[in-house]
């Protein structure tokens, strides 16, 4: 596994190059012209585009957001803005309905839509969005979460791709995090999703192979929606689900990596921990759901198909979880109390070094924190491992749907330091799994640094640390009770 991933880091490597040597646009390689006025069609020259906002209780960003919807720069009666609330609470529903009210009337064609249930979550409001009568009249859709806010020519720099190239079904930006400078823990994760971004989608998009659609930040051709077959709730990664089928009936996608949509990361580690469950626990069980249909596609190439089933599926969304935790937390630590297994230097030091390398190259500012980032990321491959087999074997929280707390401005009118104060719950706080793994990492760094051969110890107990550090829940912001 350690080699499959290493080899998968190294090909994306050396195709990242050529693409920034090449100097390889989107732009170079579909059609793009930007929209002119056209004086005798008017604005009827332009196509309809509906921009749609999923929400849910989010009280502190859905004024950004709505007024980002809103300030998108395109012809007034092209355009309409649907928010689609699935809010629980009647305060924040009748807040969120009131700025619907405060932007219709200065003339923005702004839809305020409800349900009366949660069925199918985000994929559940969003089909159930497309259905309205109105929504016909367009040809695109645009979708943003509560927290993004695209920047006014977003439109702009995107609908020239589907509107000159009839084979492209899906537009996607890339996300600017506001917040990734608020904690450590904010750091860490934008290290991970800058080389998603600056990597696989970029390397995903520039060979025609195949990248996943984030579920935001996003412009769908809406007959490649629909022929795709919609929405479906089957699993947590909606927007996946959705990618591979469209690419299935043969729908390009196109990723502008220099269009930035602004967005905010989790910045408690009790969202962050949801999320990735999520992320991780979905991916796998549409893997489960999808691997047969995908080898029997008869409209892709079978450079498609293995891209889709080994790269994309099998080493990142499965491979790549287990093999951080498996190898580097429980099987090389076991070395030390097993003499006669040894680990090659190559698998236990050149390997990881490597991939830690290649992974860096997204954000190069962050160089000086691949110590902390390592650790981080082995502690949450504990969840994400743990969520890859629910997704496989359909265990219990296998359709868990967790919405991502997000904070907004919040903390900026809190005084002082407060929310960085740790507050001393045991039922929320203490991990009692992330305390068994450190307890057996320092229990072997302790037997190495008094018998062993391998000099494992100093790894062993910065990793124990890091453990004991998450399993007492000291990772992120604090938010205080009042």
């Amino acid at each position: 596994m350690s080699t499959m991933l290493f080899v998968e880091r190294v090909y994306m490597g050396i195709v990242i190059f050529f693409i920034k040597l090449l100097r390889r646009r989107p732009e170079k390689q579909y059609k793009w012209e930007a929209m002119g006025e056209d004086i005798e069609a008017g604005s009827s020259a332009y196509p309809m585009v509906l921009v749609q906002i999923p929400m849910y209780n989010e009280k502190e960003v859905y004024q950004l957001s709505i007024g980002a919807a809103c300030g998108l720069s395109w012809p007034a009666d092209r355009i309409i803005i649907q928010v689609l609330d699935d809010s629980t609470d009647p305060t924040i529903k009748e807040l969120k309905k009131l700025e619907c009210q405060r932007w219709a009337s200065k003339g923005i064609n702004i839809k305020y839509e409800i349900r009366d249930n949660r069925k199918g979550y985000k994929a559940g409001a969003l089909k159930e969005g497309m259905k309205h009568s109105y929504v016909k009249q367009c040809d695109y859709v645009a979708i943003f979460d509560a927290d993004f806010q695209p920047e006014p020519d977003f439109l702009w720099r995107t609908i020239p791709f589907l509107v000159h190239n009839p084979e492209i079904g899906l537009v996607q930006a890339r996300w600017k995090f506001v917040n990734s400078d608020e904690c450590l823990m904010t750091r860490m994760q934008e290290m991970s999703l800058d080389y998603h971004f600056t990597v696989e989608q970029e390397v995903g998009s520039a060979t025609y192979a195949f990248f996943g659609f984030n579920g935001t930040a996003g412009v769908w051709r809406i007959s490649a929606l629909n022929e795709a077959g919609g929405w479906k709730d089957r699993t947590t990664v909606e927007d996946m689900d959705l990618a591979v089928r469209a690419s299935l009936k043969g729908w390009k996608f196109v990723y502008v990596s220099d269009l930035k949509v602004k967005s905010e990361l989790p910045s408690t580690f009790k969202a962050y921990r949801y999320q990735q469950h999520r992320w991780s626990c979905g991916p796998a069980n549409l893997f489960r759901k999808m691997a047969v249909e995908i080898i029997q596609n008869k409209k892709v190439s079978m450079w498609k198909k293995f891209y889709v089933i080994y790269s994309f599926f099998f080493v990142r969304k499965i491979v790549a979880h287990v093999v951080t935790f498996v190898f580097y937390c429980i099987v090389m630590p076991a070395t030390v109390l097993v003499p006669e297994v040894e680990v090659p230097k190559w698998g236990a030091v050149y390997i990881p070094c490597t991939v830690t390398l290649l992974n860096s190259v997204g954000t190069p500012r962050s160089l000086h924190l691949l110590v902390f980032w390592v650790l981080f990321e082995n502690v949450m491959a504990l969840h994400r491992t743990k969520a890859t087999f629910i997704g496989l074997l359909e265990a219990g929280r296998v359709n868990e749907w967790v919405v991502t707390q997000k904070l907004g401005d919040a903390l900026k009118t809190k005084p002082g330091k407060a929310h960085r104060r740790l507050r001393i719950w045991i039922g929320q706080r203490v991990h009692v799994v992330e305390l068994c793994v450190g307890a057996y990492l320092f229990v072997c760094g302790c037997y190495d640094l008094a018998h062993g051969k391998n000099r494992y110890f100093l790894y062993l107990f910065l990793q124990s640390f890091a453990f004991f550090v998450a399993g007492i829940g000291y990772v992120g912001t604090f938010i205080p009770s009042s």
